[in-house]
């Protein structure tokens, strides 16, 4: 979310959210290098497989040749979609796109794209729009006030989720949460950084808005709205912040942003 007084906004009018499948896909962790002859030869299987688009891989030799894996299922893609309609029609927004690519990944992205037509007909007031991953990019930087809810499998959501939060100041600015049917995981999309550990210049205002997003996920709507206004307070005057938004060697530390975020509260 881009928040007025933030120099770094692309625009000051962009409220993206991004639903990423991260335990499917292209992250599933199903690899082989160099490619075992018993794989290749199942992936070459005539009943079941693709002998003519096998014969190069052969030509070129199998010790040469990496593999990795999309494998998705119809319940990971239907629960990643349906949390995202959800989430859209609890929160009023207005649209959910899906990001994918079945021109090309006809199985795995059709299987996706399928699910999400399907689960679509069930929030008839929320537009369902779709996307390919990289025309996605082109209008995020187009048009980003356009979109809303964005909803992909475990690659092209880390892709489109790093992207969005370029538009809104980078990553000292991302909230994100890892969501299950029952518990929840919430920790800022830039990870623990170990490079600035000690040096206290980070910018916490991404874990500050985490925090936020746990507050909404405990049904604690009001205390959630107090921290974020007192977030978007500072960031409004914009008198505080980090290296990020200053400049390396004219930003103030973590703990004087942070402090100014309780003073507003």
């Amino acid at each position: 979310k881009a928040y007025p007084g933030n120099p770094l906004n692309y625009r000051d009018d962009i409220d993206l959210v991004v639903f990423r499948e991260n335990t499917e896909g292209s992250y599933g962790g199903i690899e082989w290098f160099p490619l075992p002859k018993k794989i290749a030869d199942a992936m070459a299987d005539p009943e079941v497989g693709h002998p003519e688009r096998m014969k190069k891989w052969y030509e070129r030799g199998l010790e040469n040749v990496a593999v990795s894996t999309r494998i998705m299922s119809r319940q990971g893609c239907e629960s990643i979609c349906r949390q995202a309609f959800e989430y859209a029609k609890k929160f009023g927004r207005k649209s959910v796109t899906l990001v994918e690519k079945p021109n090309v990944l006809r199985e795995t992205g059709g299987l996706m794209t399928r699910v999400f037509r399907e689960v679509a007909k069930g929030y008839p007031g929320i537009e369902a729009w779709e996307a390919n991953i990289d025309a996605i990019c082109m209008w995020l930087i187009k048009n980003p006030q356009d979109y809303d809810v964005l909803v992909a499998e475990n690659m092209f959501g880390d892709i489109v989720s790093d992207l969005c939060a370029g538009l809104v100041g980078g990553l000292g600015f991302a909230c994100a949460a890892n969501i299950g049917d029952n518990y929840a995981v919430f920790e800022p999309t830039h990870g623990s950084a170990p490079k600035y550990v000690g040096q206290n210049v980070v910018n916490p205002m991404a874990m500050i808005l985490t925090a936020k997003m746990m507050l909404e996920w405990l049904g604690e709507i009001e205390q959630a709205r107090r921290l974020e206004s007192a977030v978007a307070k500072v960031i409004r005057e914009n008198k505080v912040a980090t290296y990020d938004v200053k400049g390396r060697g004219k930003g103030d530390s973590t703990t004087a942003v942070a402090e100014a975020v309780v003073a507003a509260l």
